[in-house]
């Protein structure tokens, strides 16, 4: 018996009806939305000191940050920023994954609207364009790792 696969829309996988990432670019930042998350998965942000995700969600994360640094925007940023090294990956730390809640923590420049300390539920969150490629390269370390 042989089984015969081709593909085609008839075959396509359907779009999710809520993206599980959205991205908005303002001036030299961009800002990501997850609005197809349950409170317990959703990113948490200590604005201004770091990023958690869930461990589940780094490579679907990884791939958005790849779509950013494809986007004209990125570069704009990059070439007018003035800190040379803001694109190097020790603007972040090295993931640091909690067994208690599985998710995994970057410390960097992130931030939302939340003013409290400590690592808070964020359904969007932004990151100054220049410093994707370090969140980049911590993430891809992190997943290789």
């Amino acid at each position: 018996m042989t089984l015969e696969l081709t593909g085609g829309p008839d075959f396509a996988a359907p779009a999710p009806k809520t993206p599980r990432w959205t991205r908005y670019y303002a001036g030299h930042a961009v800002t990501f939305g997850c609005p197809a998350r349950t409170s317990e998965r959703t990113p948490r942000v200590w604005s201004g000191r770091g990023l958690g995700l869930p461990e589940a969600e780094l490579a679907g994360f990884a791939a958005q940050l790849r779509r950013v640094m494809r986007n004209d925007a990125y570069w704009l940023a990059r070439a007018a920023c003035e800190d040379r090294y803001a694109g190097d990956a020790r603007v972040w730390s090295p993931g640091r994954y909690d067994d208690e809640d599985g998710f995994v923590y970057f410390a960097g420049p992130c931030t939302h609207r939340d003013p409290w300390p400590g690592y808070r539920p964020a359904r969007a969150f932004t990151i100054a364009l220049p410093h994707v490629r370090g969140l980049r390269i911590r993430v891809a370390a992190y997943l290789a790792g």
